[in-house]
């Protein structure tokens, strides 16, 4: 008998990167509008990928097919 295969949920492969060593990275938020007010500082730190920790990366992992 054979088994299912799991669909990729596609939204999620869209918004989430999986590294090599495991973890998943994400972008960040507040980055979209109201930048004017934001410093410099802060706009340049948002860049930055943040990773997914605990039960989300889990979950997360399970959306890719991965888990």
């Amino acid at each position: 008998m054979q088994t299912l295969k799991r669909k990729t949920r596609k939204g999620a492969a869209k918004r989430f990167k999986i590294t090599a060593t495991g973890k998943v990275l994400r972008r960040n938020q507040n980055m979209r509008h109201l930048r004017r007010r934001k410093s410099k500082k802060a706009i340049r730190a948002y860049r930055v990928p943040v990773e997914v920790k605990g039960r989300w990366a889990k979950k997360i992992k399970r959306m890719l097919g991965l888990a």
